[in-house]
């Protein structure tokens, strides 16, 4: 039981498999003709997340956009949350993680450009013992909220 015990307490790094399957893990991918940049940009001003994430009150990031940077996201309902930048490679991707009880939630964002429209993407995981009831209680809400979010970033990106 306590060898259990101690493997849920441990968040191990997970890559993450079947995007789109469940509540658990999923993503949306759209396209602009906004440059990767501009996408970039509204990614990384953490202090405005709220303009474009229907969820989200407010986030605040303490210190540079870069992994082992810590954060708070204030959500419309239900308590603060601290994150953590857990991979970034500038102009093109970031992670970040979230811990939650007995596992954490992990938010990837991705941009693909080249000589067409730029392609962006997030995709949303759940991992430890806890994530079918996280699943549940928030991955759906966020499911459903992901298109529109997405649609604002580009709405923000074009303009």
């Amino acid at each position: 039981m306590f060898l259990l015990l101690s493997l849920a307490l441990v968040d191990l790094p997970v890559s993450p498999v079947t995007p789109g399957a469940s509540n658990t893990h999923f993503s949306y991918t759209l396209t602009t003709t906004a440059p990767a940049a501009a996408i970039w940009a509204i990614w990384s001003d953490v202090a405005n997340w709220h303009t474009w994430d229907t969820g989200l009150k407010s986030a605040a990031l303490a210190g540079p956009f870069a992994v082992g940077t810590r954060g708070r996201l204030v959500p419309d309902s239900g308590p603060s949350s601290a994150f953590e930048l857990t991979a970034v490679d500038p102009g093109r991707s970031y992670t970040f993680r979230t811990r939650l009880p007995l596992g954490a939630l992990y938010v990837k964002r991705t941009l693909e450009s080249g000589a067409g429209p730029t392609r962006f993407t997030h995709e949303v995981w759940f991992t430890g013992l806890s994530k079918p009831l996280f699943g549940r209680v928030l991955g759906k809400k966020y499911r459903a909220l992901l298109p529109s979010v997405l649609e604002a970033i580009r709405a923000q990106a074009e303009q």
